[in-house]
């Protein structure tokens, strides 16, 4: 058997952990918007904030399977790394978008 690439699955390797706090991140935000919500009024940072773990989710699913998948898979391991760093960006800006929207009042 022959030793994986370097650095083949070292971005995956990241990702993952890091997914997993981040949607620990926005359960938390979606916690304490709801909390607040009869204070503030109604507003849809929860929603969005749900969505946004969901992309997170999906990046550790795609960073999860890039690290498992067999050089003799279908699909290489390299491509399953590229889904899951896309995703892990946007739920990055989309968090952070968010964030300053909800900041500024106006969603």
């Amino acid at each position: 058997m022959t030793p994986p690439e370097r650095g083949s699955t070292e971005v995956a390797r990241q990702i993952l952990p890091t997914s997993g706090t981040m949607i620990g991140v926005c359960t938390t935000l979606v916690g304490l918007v709801k909390l607040l919500e009869g204070q503030l009024g109604g507003s849809h940072v929860d929603e969005w904030g749900a969505i946004i773990a969901v992309a997170f989710l999906a990046s550790a699913i795609f960073s999860y399977l890039a690290i498992r998948v067999s050089p003799e898979s279908l699909v290489s391991g390299r491509t399953l790394e590229r889904c899951a760093d896309a995703l892990f960006l946007f739920g990055l800006f989309a968090l952070v978008v968010l964030v300053g929207l909800f900041a500024f009042e106006t969603i």
